[in-house]
């Protein structure tokens, strides 16, 4: 190989690029033609490896060669790749149309349903209390009236964390932090979180949401509780729907009562959400017991007060005519996008 020779086939594959590159109309394309001069393996790689053949002298001007050819094949393949990524945008996209417009999001069913219960309460004079969703046995349990042994912590099934720490069964515990607080008169209602070891079925999951409310002054009775409950029925779920109590037992309350509301979903016939009964429970209620009172300070001869919950999952699942409650959780967009 002599200077000369070499000096030759640098200016023919100078030629031969140029001559292929005027052909190329795509990005593949080009990047095939890199491939084949500027690559790893490529012509220019095997030109620099003949350097070593020729004597000193005549390296230097055919490597001066080489170094500018390798630089104007590396300047016209970036200066052809913006021309065909431009011209790809404009045939892809016109840009002079009107954008389309993106996805809205939605609220999630549960959210929308919760947020009517507040406002329902709100505006018949209740405040909003929030508390932890991990709380100790005390509050959960003994501040409620419902000591270690007691046989409601069975009916319970509480997961614990620690030998004292639980994940919170219902949003009771929030009351307890309230009344240690503030002095009565007091009217909150509680909405959150709660946990039970629950097998999941049609109507029940391990994990759902409440709304407890407490209403606390001197002179409340159980007829003040019954027409909360039925102000609240009628609010959401318009005139016709009906509700009734039962009587129940509650450590925290005394007397204590279970209330449903009639089943839309079958309309009094019976569905497997109401279990036949043409009914859906909805949560217990009943006048605060005066051993409750003894857990925050406030005297039980002069203060009475009533409280209630509700699960929202029923709420909506009333609401919404929905028979099975795991749909709340599954994600399935084709039922959350129906909200």
């Amino acid at each position: 190989m002599t200077d000369h020779s070499l000096l030759q086939r640098i200016q023919k594959t100078q030629e031969d690029f140029q001559f292929k590159l005027n052909k190329v109309r795509s990005t593949d394309d080009l990047e095939a033609v890199r491939i084949a001069y500027a690559g790893r393996k490529g012509i220019v790689s095997d030109l620099f490896n003949q350097l070593g053949s020729i004597s000193p002298a005549e390296r230097k001007e055919a490597g001066k060669s080489l170094n500018a050819l390798k630089q104007t094949i590396t300047e016209a393949i970036q200066e052809s790749e913006k021309k065909l990524t431009s011209k790809g945008v404009q045939q892809k996209y016109d840009l002079t149309l009107p954008g389309e417009p993106g996805f809205t999001g939605r609220l999630h069913p549960l959210t929308y349903v919760l947020r009517e219960i507040k406002s329902c309460f709100y505006n018949m004079g209740f405040s909003i209390a929030q508390g932890p969703e991990v709380e100790t046995e005390y509050y959960n349990f003994e501040a409620l009236n419902i000591p270690k042994g007691h046989p409601a912590r069975d009916m319970q099934d509480t997961l614990f964390i620690d030998d004292d720490i639980v994940l919170r069964t219902h949003t009771s515990p929030v009351q307890i932090h309230v009344m240690e607080n503030q002095p009565p008169p007091v009217r909150i209602i509680a909405p959150g979180r709660c946990y039970r070891r629950d097998t999941p079925d049609a109507s029940h999951s391990p994990f759902f949401h409440q709304v407890e409310g407490l209403c606390v002054d001197e002179g409340v009775g159980f007829a003040d509780l019954k027409g909360i409950i039925l102000t609240f029925a009628k609010r959401m779920f318009g005139s016709d729907m009906k509700i009734r109590f039962r009587p129940s037992f509650f450590p925290f309350t005394e007397p204590s009562a279970e209330y449903d509301f009639s089943c839309l979903i079958c309309r009094g016939r019976g569905c497997r959400v109401c279990k036949g009964t043409g009914w859906v429970e909805i949560s217990g209620a009943g006048m605060v017991n005066p051993a409750v009172f003894q857990y925050v300070g406030y005297d039980p001869e002069k203060y009475t007060g009533y409280a209630f919950g509700m699960g929202v999952e029923r709420i909506a699942m009333l609401l919404y005519e929905i028979p099975d409650i795991r749909l709340f959780y599954e994600n399935d967009i084709r039922f959350l996008n129906q909200f």
